[in-house]
């Protein structure tokens, strides 16, 4: 009957109403602590404050609400005014609404909030300088402009000068507000290094404190990767080999970032990559990979794939310092699909140079998991990309036939051609090849290979039949057992 009286409440949740009601309630308490902002007891106006940071940070509703107050004017307004308290509790609820979107964040910066935040830097309280800081980040981590508009605030010096403190919180604030002003553009990021922050970051690599190692390697790796010449100005602070100790952290974090800093270095150029292997970041990174798991490996397993790509010598380099059985374990261990997208595609990277460098890969006995996962329809579509692509690069520079052969049983017709292409390459001018091609059964499964007339693979096919005689061919070719039965059913012996 109750539910007949009230149709719509087929269609509203029992959790649904329970939101609007606590929404409702909630909307209805900021009214309240509103008034409480301008009571002349200086302990209220910090509670009612820190109450309302509370409700904008628990989600983006409660924060619009905030704004639909009309609160945040009267927070800028008295945050000149009001003592450190007030300070750190008004600066949390510009945070709390500007974390949650590019929308919020515009709100508060359109109630001229970032110029106060900026002052509030310079307090003497570092408590405030902190608060404000975190603020600051809040809302330019979301998109270049409102970065810009924290930069045109007069933010970056400031932020630099915090960095300089000497309270560990402070520093690792405002480590992170300079790393998410960097990483939108090469613009904001050399704003930030014309305040001169990477010299005061890079001294920094070595602090005990593993939270702000985690934040200044970050804040290096957004300003590195934009350019090769924002690039060369973080290396000429002379963060190598200091920043490779980073690499055997105990904090994952601080690990992931550092290799994250040398691969953003070492994508640019082959100058730069040459540079982190002469100081040894190749056989650091490697080892780095070795011991650790998951997403941790990530940077580690690129960075060594943009080194390769660079040359044949980094790729070697690469080689040489024993960094393929890592990526191939890599490959089968990591759960992630885009991980093992990543370990293919350096794989790919460090193998399609010279015939020399596409058999360290496919002795390495990885060319049939490369294969199998790319055959896999579990697999995600980037990882089949990353795979196919991978095998491509192998193929069309490997002339180790051994390596080769168990993928002639397998492959799709469009690997298929890159095979038989390097054995049509091959087996011409190899006799002890064309022996054991016929002995382990390739040559009966290459006439066994359906392609069409006129068609690259029918190409490669023909080259490596014409390497061997005639009888020998028809001897493996499809059908040719019965015709041979039929000749001995048919044979009238001579009596």
């Amino acid at each position: 009957m109750h539910q007949q009286c009230y149709p719509s409440a087929n269609f509203i949740s029992v959790e649904h109403l329970n939101f609007l009601q606590v929404l409702f309630t909630w909307k209805s308490v900021m009214s309240l602590l509103r008034p409480l902002l301008l009571d002349v007891v200086p302990t209220i106006q910090q509670t009612a404050a820190l109450a309302l940071g509370r409700l904008a940070n628990y989600n983006d509703d409660l924060a619009e609400a905030v704004v639909k107050g009309d609160i945040l004017p009267q927070l800028v307004c008295s945050l000149s005014e009001q003592n450190r308290f007030y300070k750190k509790a008004a600066a949390f609820v510009l945070r709390a609404v500007g974390k949650h979107s590019p929308q919020l964040a515009q709100a508060v910066v359109q109630c001229g909030a970032l110029e106060t935040l900026a002052i509030c830097l310079e307090d003497f309280d570092p408590g405030v300088k902190e608060a404000a800081a975190w603020a600051l980040g809040y809302i330019a981590r979301h998109n270049s402009e409102l970065s810009q508009a924290v930069v045109d605030a007069g933010a970056v010096p400031l932020l630099v000068l915090c960095i300089q403190e000497p309270e560990i919180a402070l520093k690792r604030i405002a480590a992170s507000t300079l790393s998410d002003i960097s990483k939108h553009s090469p613009e904001l990021a050399q704003t930030v290094v014309d305040a001169g922050a990477i010299a005061h970051l890079a001294q920094m690599i070595l602090n005990p404190d593993a939270k702000l190692k985690r934040q200044v390697l970050s804040a290096l790796s957004q300003i590195a990767k934009h350019s090769v010449d924002l690039a060369e100005l973080v290396v000429e602070a002379e963060i190598f080999p200091v920043v490779l100790t980073c690499l055997k952290d105990s904090d994952e974090y601080v690990k992931k970032n550092g290799a994250t800093l040398i691969r953003e270095i070492a994508k640019h150029t082959p100058e730069l990559s040459q540079f982190i292997v002469n100081a040894g970041g190749v056989a650091a990174v490697i080892d780095c990979i070795g011991s650790c798991r998951g997403t941790v490996r990530l940077p580690g397993i690129m960075m060594l794939g943009y080194v390769a790509a660079h040359s044949e010598n980094l790729s070697m380099a690469v080689i040489v310092s024993k960094g393929i059985p890592p990526l191939c374990t890599c490959l089968v261990e990591e759960q992630e699909d885009h991980i093992k997208a990543a370990a293919a595609w350096a794989l790919g990277q460090v193998g399609r140079h010279t015939p020399e460098h596409a058999r360290a890969v496919a002795v390495a006995n990885v060319l049939p998991t490369l294969l199998s996962m790319y055959m896999d329809t579990h697999s995600s579509e980037d990882l089949q990309v990353k795979t196919k692509r991978a095998l491509k690069n192998v193929l069309q520079k490997c002339t180790y036939l051994p390596a080769l052969e168990p993928l002639l049983h397998d492959a799709p017709p469009n690997i298929m051609k890159h095979i038989v292409g390097q054995f049509s390459k091959v087996l011409p001018h190899d006799s002890k090849a064309r022996r054991l091609f016929v002995t382990t059964g390739g040559l009966k499964k290459v006439q066994e290979i359906k392609a069409e007339p006129g068609s690259l693979l029918q190409e490669y096919i023909n080259t490596i039949n014409n390497c061997f005689p005639e009888e020998i061919v028809r001897y493996y070719s499809p059908g040719y057992s019965e015709i041979l039965l039929e000749r001995v059913e048919n044979y009238q012996p001579v009596l």
